[in-house]
């Protein structure tokens, strides 16, 4: 969440005032027979969620891992440390680790050239575990460097919950002793279904085009143009037009993401799905089999998209009665009209549209400490924040705490600094209403 003040809050009025925008047609039943030992739902845009079952319970995670890798490919494209059409070298370690076709890869060759690009291809498509270590060593020098990269960015954006030990999300002890340094020989990874939830939450929101990868149904990869083409065909079965026997399970306007399994997570899956307005986050971990994950996962985005939607509560421009003027220090004019700069929308139960108060604070470098606008300032100067405020009866819940949905509150005009004679005729104005004052408040006592 933006935090849109640089100085401690000045002011905090909450407006008790319950908008009725909406009918109410009655509360739905939230209740879903889920088989998984941990599963959340979440709003893609603003973190809030849906549904939780055993949120904070942590347990391994297996290929999901690569939405952090893939979180730091993206990051370090956008830095520049390395391009879309860069060569990758291929260590002897990768090359043999390719080879094992009892994981997920495709075969990699020291002989041929692949770019950033077609191993990104190969571990968002097809989960290959040999493609996602090569480029941990073109990024990081090192996967131990790399690891030690997603511990840090996983702190950095405020994640709960997470130990990562490798890139790929398999178990150390299938990497035949070349598990990253400091790591044990079978440590896994591991982090909790609310942690897993903010990690996708923050590859779909800054870096989206992950998306446009993670719904390919199948692409072929060439190690070598002497060697047959690896048909990849997405481990995500939500994905349609895959092959014709999984299309039982593809489901209207999924996005991604990922996929994982190994022997002590069990199958687990973070599904990202959208439908008009609204986009779903949805992770379900430890389901009883590879299938099991897509069922569970479909009776989440069914929940969301069946009893939620997208609804406008505040209007650009608006502002609570009483708290729409603002006084003015060292100005032309002694008040200003604030209002919100942009409309407020967000994802709501339907029938509770009108379970919302509004809150709105003002504060920041455009305030002084007596909560005045400073002037000069110009039309559009931001002097605070409105946000909603859930009234039902169960509490409102976020991924991270801090979320809540919020605009800007900003001055509708612009005020000139006041010229040395008027501020000089107020000074004097003020000296003799002072005076005024303690004369009347004598003479007033001696009556009392």
């Amino acid at each position: 969440m933006v935090n849109f003040f640089k100085k401690p809050l000045l002011i905090i009025l909450s407006l008790a005032l319950v908008l009725t925008l909406y009918v109410n047609p009655g509360k739905v039943d939230a209740s879903i027979d889920l088989d998984a030992d941990a599963a959340i739902l979440i709003d893609a845009e603003s973190g809030k969620i849906l549904y939780q079952k055993s949120i904070d319970s942590i347990l391994p995670i297996a290929s999901m891992t690569k939405m952090m890798s893939q979180y730091l490919i993206f990051e370090a494209v956008e830095n520049g440390t390395i391009s879309w059409d860069q060569e990758v070298p291929i260590s002897e370690f990768v090359r043999d680790l390719s080879r094992n076709t009892t994981l997920s890869n495709v075969y990699l060759r020291q002989d041929f050239s692949y770019t950033v690009r077609d191993l990104y291809e190969s571990v968002t498509i097809y989960s290959a575990n040999a493609s996602m270590i090569a480029l941990t060593e073109l990024i990081a020098g090192s996967e131990s460097e790399f690891v030690r990269m997603m511990n840090a960015k996983a702190e950095e954006l405020g994640l709960t919950d997470y130990e990562f030990v490798n890139s790929t999300g398999l178990n150390n002890s299938d990497l035949n002793g070349n598990h990253p340094e400091g790591t044990g020989a079978d440590a896994e990874n591991v982090m909790s279904a609310r942690a897993t939830a903010q990690l996708a939450y923050h590859l779909v929101n800054d870096y989206p085009e992950v998306l446009e990868t993670a719904s390919i149904p199948k692409k072929e990869f060439t190690a070598h143009p002497e060697d047959e083409a690896v048909l990849m065909e997405n481990w995500n079965w939500m994905v349609s037009g895959i092959k014709p026997d999984l299309e039982r399970f593809a489901y209207d306007g999924i996005e991604g993401l990922k996929t994982g399994s190994t022997s002590t997570a069990g199958a687990a899956f973070t599904g990202v799905a959208k439908r008009g307005d609204i986009r779903l986050i949805s992770v379900v971990m430890r389901t009883p089999t590879r299938e099991a994950r897509f069922v569970e996962t479909a009776k989440l985005l069914d929940h969301g998209f069946n009893h939620f939607s997208k609804a406008e509560i505040v209007d650009a421009g608006y502002a609570p009665e009483g708290l729409n003027i603002l006084e003015v220090a060292g100005g032309k004019e002694k008040e200003v009209t604030v209002s919100t700069v942009d409309s407020l929308s967000t994802i709501v139960r339907n029938g509770e549209e009108d379970l919302y108060a509004t809150e709105i604070v003002f504060g920041g470098t455009a305030l002084n400490e007596n909560g005045e606008v400073v002037a000069p300032f110009e039309a559009g100067t931001e002097v605070g924040t409105l946000s909603l405020v859930y009234t039902g009866e169960e509490e409102e819940e976020f991924i991270y705490t801090t979320q809540r949905p919020e605009v800007a509150v900003v001055t509708n005009e612009a005020v000139e600094k006041a010229g040395w004679f008027s501020m000089t005729m107020r000074s004097i104005g003020g000296f003799f209403a002072g005076i005024w004052n303690g004369v009347a408040d004598a003479v007033k006592g001696l009556f009392s």
